[in-house]
Formats: structure tokens, C-alpha cells, sequence
């Protein structure tokens, strides 16, 4: 059997095959031909939501801008940050949002609003730890932020709230910082008058920290000029 007016000589198996090479080749370029982007989650609180700030002065807006400055391929961030968010809010939450946004990384940041509002500790490490195994259960990798509360919670409570990030890091075994907040918490010139949240200047010191951590496990440039 031949085929009118196309290449007489090939079979029509073939000329199908060619035809699916043809239309998979084409797919390919409407797509542009580029990789997927590495699809980046933020899951915290006031902390990380830009509380009473402008949302370009948030510390994650500044790490999109500088991901977009020196990463050579395309990342997503999405920042699905809550002001007063709970662990517990949190799990209602996670599962939906990881539908969504399909994260190939989860930076975790919860626990803080717990804390502050002394529930006891088992509750919430046994939250954050559910909220670990959701995000790798959905197929990303977490990278947990760690919290610590006001010296005046007094260091029964406090220290080990501290120790708890540190310990779920290591059962994890999950990249992590132990205080977001390191080196802006003690400075009044970096927090806003309730002593609880980074000002605009503040945000700029916990981009740091978070660049730190974030920027060697994504292959990005960790002396990129701040922007």
C-alpha cells in the first residue's frame, strides 16, 4: 500500500512514526523547550508575611529578587504565609496549598504564634513534625526555619522550645536554621516597637540568613550583592 503524494517509497507504519516524532517535536518547542522551574514554597507566620510592611520589603520578596538576579534557571516562589498562623493552622492549610503550588522545596516557618501563647511543647513538635512529613510526602524537600521566643518566657519554656527545631532538624535530617531571627531579634534599630517583628531593615538582615542556608543547596551564587 503506498501513500498518495507523500515519499511513495515508505510504508505507512512508518510514515505514522514520523508523524508522532513530528507532532512530540513540536510539543516541545510550543513549550520553549526550557526545564521546569524549581517551584519554592514559603509556610510560616507574621514573620515571614512582611507584617506591617510593604510586601516587596518582606524578606521573602527580597530572596525572589535575588534568586531572579543570579540564578541561571527559573524559580517560583510562593508565599502562602500567614500573620498569628498556628502549627495547628498550619496542618489545615498545607495540604490544599501543596496541590496547589506543587513545591519542589517547603521553607518552613511555624511555631512562633505557639510559643508566644505557651502551648505545651509535645503539641507542637509533634505539629511541626506532621507538617515535615506532609511536605516530603507531597514530594518536596524541606528546609526548616528556626524560632526563638523573648528571654522573659523564662528558660524552663523557652530553651527547649529552642532545642525543639534543632532536634526535629537532626530526626529529619532536614537543612536548618536554628534562629531566623539571629543577629536582628537583639537589635532595636532592626525590630518594629513590639519587639516581636523585623522592620524593613530587619528584613533585610533575615534575607541574609535565610540566603546563607538556601543558597548553596540551589546551586546559587552566595556572594551576590544584596538588591
Amino acid at each position: 500500500m503506498r501513500v498518495s503524494g507523500w515519499l511513495p517509497s515508505m510504508s505507512v507504519g512508518a510514515v505514522l512514526l514520523l508523524g508522532l516524532v513530528a507532532a512530540v517535536a513540536s510539543i516541545g518547542e510550543s513549550r520553549g523547550g526550557s526545564p521546569e522551574p524549581t517551584r519554592v514554597l514559603v509556610f510560616g507566620d507574621s514573620l515571614s508575611a512582611a507584617y506591617r510592611l510593604p510586601v516587596a520589603q518582606g524578606w521573602v520578596a527580597q530572596l525572589d529578587r535575588r534568586i531572579e538576579a543570579c540564578a541561571a534557571e527559573r524559580f517560583e516562589i510562593t508565599n502562602a504565609s500567614v500573620s498569628g498562623e498556628t502549627t495547628s493552622g498550619g496542618l489545615s492549610r498545607l495540604p490544599g496549598i501543596l496541590e496547589t503550588a506543587e513545591p519542589d522545596w517547603v521553607l518552613l516557618e511555624l511555631g512562633a504564634n505557639d510559643g508566644l501563647r505557651g502551648l505545651p511543647l509535645e503539641r507542637i513538635e509533634t505539629n511541626l513534625q506532621a507538617l515535615i512529613d506532609r511536605a516530603e510526602a507531597s514530594g518536596a524537600e524541606v528546609v526548616l526555619l528556626g524560632i526563638m521566643l523573648p528571654s522573659n518566657y523564662g528558660p524552663a519554656y523557652a530553651e527547649p522550645f529552642r532545642e525543639m527545631y534543632t532536634t526535629l532538624a537532626e530526626a529529619n535530617d532536614l537543612p536548618a536554621l536554628p534562629f531566623l531571627l539571629e543577629g536582628v531579634a537583639d537589635d532595636r534599630e532592626l525590630m518594629m516597637s513590639d519587639g516581636i517583628h523585623p522592620n524593613a531593615a530587619g528584613q533585610e538582615r533575615v534575607l541574609e540568613n535565610v540566603w546563607g542556608l538556601v543558597a548553596p543547596l540551589w546551586g546559587l551564587d552566595e556572594s551576590s550583592e544584596r538588591l
